[in-house]
């Protein structure tokens, strides 16, 4: 693995953003939630390494706050997705029937209601938070786990191991746990990332738009949204947390490729 280069660029940043977040925990150079208006909108270098905002907050503190946030609700909505959609998507492979084209069927209905507007629903029911977001972009997200469970999961049933197993008087739950998902291990790894980088954007997205995670909690959407006042006379305040969702985003997708070309069979030839 340590001769590719795509899964080598990718594991390379998702470090980064996962070593942003976890030092966060424990260290910060400054307070992030620190007002001081006698250093506000300080330029970088000196004793704040990125500036700071219009308020005299630190932005690197932020920044790695932020990455905290960001991991977070990653986490928890790919997490609530994979639990929602891959059991979905295993029953509807296993099911010739009407339950494979009713799950099916669900999954449709519910990729016609992106993460946007299920936040949207969402906090007009229940208010903004990070619960709000995490909810929508795990609802989003479940359908695409759904599908590509239901797709390997088919393959999966087509083998004569499967027979065998079936003959031997296992039960439904059994075959879809000693040998369904240990095969699809992979192919669900491969989405889990795709996910993850999907959530990243959603999640900034929606704290950019008001319905993510609420103030004065530091979210890369939110350092955005607080910004965009001073694009022009400040715009390194813009830059630095778009770079943050960017490289965030571009690893996952890298390390989502190498982890495809790594365990897909179908491309053994083109290696």
């Amino acid at each position: 693995m340590r001769h590719r280069a795509t899964l080598a660029a990718g594991g390379a940043l998702v470090a980064l953003v996962l070593a942003a977040a976890l030092l966060s925990l424990v260290w910060t150079p400054y307070d992030p939630m620190h007002v001081d208006a006698a250093h506000r909108l300080a330029a970088p270098g000196g004793g704040h390494l990125l500036g700071t905002d219009q308020f005299g907050r630190d932005v690197a503190s932020r920044l790695m706050t932020g990455a905290r946030t960001t991991v977070f609700v990653g986490v928890v909505a790919v997490g609530f997705a994979v639990l929602l959609g891959v059991p979905a998507g295993i029953a509807a492979g296993m099911s010739d029937g009407a339950l494979g084209a009713l799950v099916m069927r669900v999954g449709d209905f519910l990729l016609a209601f992106p993460a946007l507007l299920l936040a949207i629903m969402l906090a007009a029911v229940y208010g903004t938070s990070t619960l709000t977001a995490m909810t929508a972009i795990g609802i989003a997200s479940a359908p695409g786990f759904a599908r590509v469970g239901r797709a390997a999961t088919l393959r999966v049933m087509a083998a004569e191991y499967i027979d065998a197993a079936r003959l031997a008087r296992r039960s439904r739950t059994a075959i879809a746990w000693r040998h369904v998902l240990p095969n699809i291990r992979d192919v669900l790894i491969v989405q889990v990332s795709v996910a993850f980088a999907t959530a990243v954007l959603a999640e900034a997205a929606l704290s950019y738009l008001g319905l993510g995670t609420p103030p004065p909690t530091p979210s890369w959407g939110r350092m955005l949204l607080d910004s965009q006042e001073l694009l022009f006379s400040k715009p390194e305040l813009c830059l630095w947390p778009g770079l943050a969702v960017a490289a965030a985003v571009l690893g996952l997708n890298l390390f989502g490729d190498g982890l495809r070309d790594r365990f897909d069979p179908t491309l053994e030839g083109v290696r």
